[in-house]
């Protein structure tokens, strides 16, 4: 996880694309992870990173309350998206064993379909067995004296 360097545009730019559907670093209130990523930039970003500046100039706002926000600051390093981790070491091959031995994929996709297209035979057989629908109209009229 992580932005990276936050003072460089690379940093700016994986931080914007991360604020694009977020109000916060984390939860939907700020809390101390923004205030620890508001304090390793340098200044206001450049105004071509809309969902930074916006959320930049929101902290900003908290002056001298920032210590009271919810949460326990952590690092710079441990907020950001996920796809910006560092790189696995080449012993983490773990990934690549399957412990449920699913290797059968395409034949239970195959039955799978079969499934499905009998069921939606049997549906539109008992669809069209069924009468057809004769539309009548009740009108009760209630006279009171």
């Amino acid at each position: 996880m992580g932005f990276g360097d936050l003072k460089s545009n690379a940093g700016l730019k994986v931080l914007n694309e991360f604020l694009a559907d977020k109000s916060f670093i984390q939860g939907f209130v700020p809390s101390q992870a923004d205030v620890a990523v508001f304090e390793a930039m340098s200044g206001a970003p450049a105004e071509s990173f809309v969902n930074a500046l916006r959320w930049y100039n929101q902290i900003k706002s908290y002056g001298n309350q920032k210590s009271s926000l919810p949460g326990v600051k952590g690092t710079v390093d441990s907020y950001g998206p996920a796809g910006a981790a560092p790189a696995a070491s080449k012993d983490d091959d773990d990934d690549d064993f399957d412990l449920f031995g699913e290797d059968e994929d395409e034949e239970d996709e195959e039955e799978a379909q079969r499934i499905k297209d009998e069921r939606i035979a049997a549906y539109q057989a008992k669809k069209s067995k069924k009468p057809a629908l004769i539309a009548k109209s009740n009108v009760i009229l209630d006279v009171k004296p």
